[in-house]
């Protein structure tokens, strides 16, 4: 089978070796398994591959690099539409070898790759839609645009669009799904933690305003300030760093708050391993990984009631959900430290929930969708 995926991602290229964003590449590298032969169109990045990177494995693959375009600027958007001819040219040939299209949504090449689609209604496809699927939730036009042409199943033939949660009156080209991070050889009994004494917070996730790290800090530093031992680590890399570590130094948080990057996959999982809570308090997700992640080893979430969270959470069963307000999310965090017992039953309910979703699980569904 000739694989073919559009990606917005950037690839980073290194010793003839083509990397990106290590959950992406290590989601794909299931896929990739189970064909023999890979095109991928997608932009390429001149920055050199960073700890958060990862390498293909396949021994057939083919790239196809575009212009990356965006539209954050009068002068980008104006650069970019010159470029999205090229681009359609590139994607339309690529369809036309292919096999299996496999499109990651949402984004701008993306979007591309759901309008050349159309052209194809007899060859076999599949859509990861990474993004909030919800129906109601309030988003870019072009997101809905890729929402509606995936669900449209006039103008997209033999499409399986997979979904994060779900959600009524969807057509028959949409298919709830989940991602993994963890296999079933590291499947274990979540430790009890004790949360009477001092209380380890994380944040995993980049630091810009869509995931709110400065209210992830305000949060705890206003449970500080009410007299709770906390130390609070906080994963990722971003443009808001600076002005974080100004908020850090300026409120004397230095000795309970620290900024540590990014990290591999190793440090992060001993981390979450000594965590007791992982709070983000997002704008937007689709399937937040950090929040499987984090309760596959026993933490309890702390997040904000968006997307498929709610259901991940069994609404506040296995975790806490709370508003993306200060006063109103410490109120309901300080009311949830007072109930040990309920914490220790959310720790051991969210691992138990967690653990069903393995890497192992992942590629036998996989595997079910490639053979259709």
């Amino acid at each position: 089978m000739r694989f073919l995926i559009i990606t917005h991602v950037e690839h980073k290229e290194e010793n003839n070796t083509f990397s990106a964003y290590a959950p992406y590449v290590r989601e794909m590298n299931l896929w990739l398994k189970h064909v023999s032969e890979v095109i991928i169109v997608a932009p390429q990045s001149d920055k050199s591959k960073s700890v958060i990177d990862l390498a293909y494995l396949h021994d057939n693959i083919s790239f196809n690099l575009v212009a990356s375009i965006k539209f954050t600027s009068i002068k980008s958007a104006i650069f970019s539409i010159i470029k999205i001819p090229s681009i359609l040219i590139n994607i339309f040939k690529a369809c036309k070898k292919a096999d299996h299209i496999h499109l990651r949504c949402p984004g701008n090449i993306g979007l591309l790759g759901c309008l050349v689609q159309v052209f194809f209604p007899n060859k076999i496809k599949t859509a990861k839609y990474a993004g909030n699927w919800n129906p109601a939730a309030v988003q870019p036009k072009s997101y809905k645009f890729q929402k509606w042409l995936l669900s449209n199943t006039f103008l997209t033939k033999n499409m399986t669009a997979l979904v994060y949660g779900e959600w009524k009156n969807q057509t028959k080209n949409i298919k709830a799904f989940f991602t993994a991070s963890f296999s079933n050889q590291e499947k274990r009994v979540s430790e009890i933690r004790d949360y009477s004494t001092n209380l380890k917070f994380v944040f995993l996730g980049s630091l810009v305003n869509g995931k709110r790290p400065l209210l992830a800090i305000q949060i705890v530093e206003a449970l500080i300030n009410q007299g709770v031992n906390i130390d609070f680590d906080i994963y990722g890399e971003g443009i808001l760093k600076p002005d974080l570590q100004n908020y850090i130094v300026d409120n004397n948080l230095e000795g309970k708050v620290r900024l540590l990057g990014n990290r591999n996959q190793s440090e992060i999982k001993q981390a979450l391993k000594e965590s007791h809570f992982l709070i983000l308090p997002s704008k937007s997700e689709g399937w937040p990984k950090a929040v499987a992640e984090a309760m596959f080893f026993g933490v309890v979430p702390i997040v904000t009631e968006i997307s498929c969270v709610p259901f991940m959470l069994d609404f506040g069963k296995r975790g806490i959900l709370i508003p993306p307000n200060k006063e109103k999310a410490f109120s309901i965090i300080w009311e949830s430290l007072k109930d040990t017992k309920n914490l220790k039953i959310m720790s051991n309910s969210a691992s138990e929930w967690s653990q069903k979703y393995t890497l192992d699980v992942f590629e036998t569904e996989i595997k079910k969708i490639l053979k259709h």
